[in-house]
């Protein structure tokens, strides 16, 4: 279904993995008003990790909103709109490959990506995850990619689908507040930040230079936002 509406379009977009990798989905939505969904639409995608059902969600909300239409894209991937935003220039000089000389990871949808912005009126928008008085449209999209990816089964507005069921990673309002989990050490995901002092390799695929910022996550040292999103 293309969405053909001359006026700017305010949309959102979503990917879930239920297990980074694991079963995994995607989800994007268009208003009218900012607020409301007026369409919308989400697919399966196997076992994938969570970056690449956020960039493909990004690819599917591209394909399906005619070209000429101005775009406001709301997200709350920072690695999908980095990726295409901050380092695909980059990128593209390199030949599609990283400061440190390898392949771009996921390489061939932020190649279709970068096709379908050519000439188009975007502006992205970061907005965060899971909020109490979060972005409706971001909420809406994350709750149709993770009923996707739990689910295997396609849906949207032009099946008739019903409204996606509430996040529970989304606290209600009035809720108390959550309780931190306790630090872990020895191996587990830290908060701390550190500058890289030698440049290594994310465990998402990227690079990182030394002097860049870093995080600890399950599988070792990288992207401070590859972090947030395995958490």
């Amino acid at each position: 279904m293309i969405v053909d509406m001359r006026e700017r379009v305010v949309a959102a977009c979503d990917g879930a993995s239920k297990g980074n990798p694991g079963p995994a989905g995607w989800a994007w939505v268009v208003s009218d008003d900012e607020r409301t969904a007026a369409r919308w639409e989400a697919g399966p995608l196997g076992r994938a990790t969570n970056n690449v059902a956020e960039l493909t969600a990004l690819e599917r909300l591209l394909t399906a909103v005619a070209p000429d239409v101005p775009l406001e894209i709301r997200m709350d991937s920072q690695y999908a709109m980095k990726a295409v935003t901050t380092w695909l220039p980059g990128w593209k000089r390199n030949g599609w490959k990283t400061s440190a000389g390898k392949p771009v990871a996921n390489q061939e949808l932020v190649v279709r990506i970068d096709e379908l912005l050519d000439g188009r009126s975007v502006e992205f928008r970061y907005v965060p995850a899971h909020q109490v008085d979060g972005d409706p449209l971001n909420d809406f999209a994350d709750r149709a990619a993770s009923q996707a990816a739990s689910v295997q089964e396609p849906a949207g507005s032009a099946v008739g689908s019903p409204e996606p069921p509430a996040s529970p990673d989304t606290p209600k309002a009035g809720a108390a507040p959550r309780k931190k989990a306790p630090r872990r050490t020895g191996g587990a995901a830290s908060s701390r930040t550190i500058k890289a002092k030698f440049p290594g390799r994310c465990p998402c695929g990227r690079s990182y230079a030394a002097g860049e910022s870093i995080a600890k996550n399950a599988q070792g040292w990288g992207h401070p936002e590859c972090r947030t999103a395995e958490a």
